[in-house]
């Protein structure tokens, strides 16, 4: 399993505007055709303006498969046009869950435990 870490920072007073267009865009179809949705945060503190969301996937291939198909959906550029306007970074890293991370059940593992990362 891997998490996709995904950082959005928001243009100053823009931010309820964009986690309102993801709700009612975006996750919609993110739920249809990506991993599982393990948190969607808001910044409280630290780096502002920021919403940080956390997917889980069966693999990197698994997430490269999902990505391609709703990339594909015409809806997606409808809230990519009402949602980018709204932002000023993205970031998206891939992470690799401990053996000792909390089993989270991504796409296609129905909640097994993570795999040990290792040192390659």
């Amino acid at each position: 399993m891997i998490v996709d870490h995904r950082v959005y920072t928001a243009r100053p007073g823009r931010l309820s505007e964009f986690v309102d267009a993801f709700e009612a865009l975006g996750l919609p179809l993110y739920t249809r055709y990506c991993g599982t949705l393990i948190g969607y945060f808001v910044a409280e503190s630290g780096a502002l303006n920021q919403v940080v969301h956390l997917w889980a996937y069966d693999d990197a291939a698994d997430r490269d498969r999902r990505r391609w198909a709703l990339a594909r959906d015409p809806q997606w550029q409808v809230f990519l046009d009402a949602a980018l306007p709204l932002l000023v970074s993205q970031e998206s890293r891939l992470l690799r869950p401990t053996s000792f991370s909390p089993a989270i059940a991504s796409p296609g593992t129905k909640g097994a435990p993570p795999q040990a990362a290792s040192d390659d």
